[in-house]
């Protein structure tokens, strides 16, 4: 069980160097098309579709490296009220219901992405990019998210990490 834990640890670490990777590349080529179109005078062809690929895709593929690191919004208001006992089960109850909302996505995001591949569908733009490329995102991300609850549960039943990282007060 820990060895499962700390690979998806290390593979949502890995998602956040990528999603790290794809915002820089995606600011890169934002400063390529301001001097090919704005210093060169030259029409941009490609920019604007990979620029919101990357984000969509640092996005989704960031988002499990974003729960490991608890960067999300949380409003710890009841859990600091509620007794361990408490705690535990509403983590597990959140946990539980969002990896189930994020295994329906992964699932479906990976017939949206089949759908293209087998299609061979491509972008409608000048530049034509296959479009199952970016809708990989999709459930890889999402995938790997679903992968980042089920370790957080696992860490939480098995007394890991402590529910939503309140520590249990020192006697």
């Amino acid at each position: 069980m820990t060895l499962f834990i700390d690979t998806v640890r290390r593979l949502s670490q890995l998602c956040g160097a990528i999603s790290a990777a794809l915002l820089l590349a995606a600011v890169i080529v934002v400063c390529q098309l301001v001097v090919v179109r704005y210093a060169l005078g030259e029409s941009a062809i490609w920019q604007h579709e990979f620029v919101t690929f990357a984000l969509v895709g640092a996005t989704l593929i960031g988002s499990p490296y974003v729960l490991l690191t608890r960067g999300h919004v949380n409003v710890d208001l009841l859990p600091l009220y509620l007794g361990p006992r408490g705690r535990l089960a509403l983590a597990l109850l959140a946990s539980g219901l969002s990896l189930a909302f994020c295994v329906t996505i992964a699932v479906t995001g990976f017939f949206w992405w089949h759908e293209a591949w087998a299609g061979g569908w491509r972008g409608d733009t000048v530049w034509a990019p296959p479009l199952w490329i970016p809708r990989l995102a999709l459930p890889v991300g999402v995938g790997l998210l679903s992968l980042q609850y089920l370790a957080d549960i696992l860490a939480l039943v098995t007394g890991r990490d402590m529910p939503f990282g309140i520590e249990r007060p020192r006697p």
